[in-house]
């Protein structure tokens, strides 16, 4: 029977954020800020989410889902081809996030 990697990979990918914020068990839990996120009607669902340069998951399991981040200084970018990407610098200080996510398509 093959790997099920598509289903796998959104597992891990939307445990990501909670991953990040909690940390290893070894290293004790560290304190986390929730964040949602919300798109224009014409920012593509699909477009990929980065937090720190790292793959998250497609947008819409984001906008579906939310997530957690650590304490301190992160950059979140949106991005998809054909359009100029989002990118935003968050600060998590115990206060929840929210982030309304904008794209605009690139002209021809």
């Amino acid at each position: 029977m093959a790997p099920r990697r598509s289903t796998n990979r959104i597992h891990l990918a939307a445990s990501l954020l909670t991953l990040a914020s909690v940390g290893c068990a070894t290293y004790g839990a560290r304190a986390a800020v929730s964040v949602k996120f919300a798109h224009t009607e014409a920012t593509p669902q699909d477009a990929n989410v980065y937090v720190d340069e790292e793959f998250i998951a497609p947008l819409y399991m984001v906008v579906a889902h939310g997530g957690m981040l650590p304490i301190g200084e992160h950059r979140i970018t949106v991005s998809k081809e054909g359009f100029f990407p989002y990118d935003v610098l968050v600060k998590a200080d115990r206060k929840p996030i929210e982030i309304e996510v904008a794209m605009e398509p690139v002209p021809d």
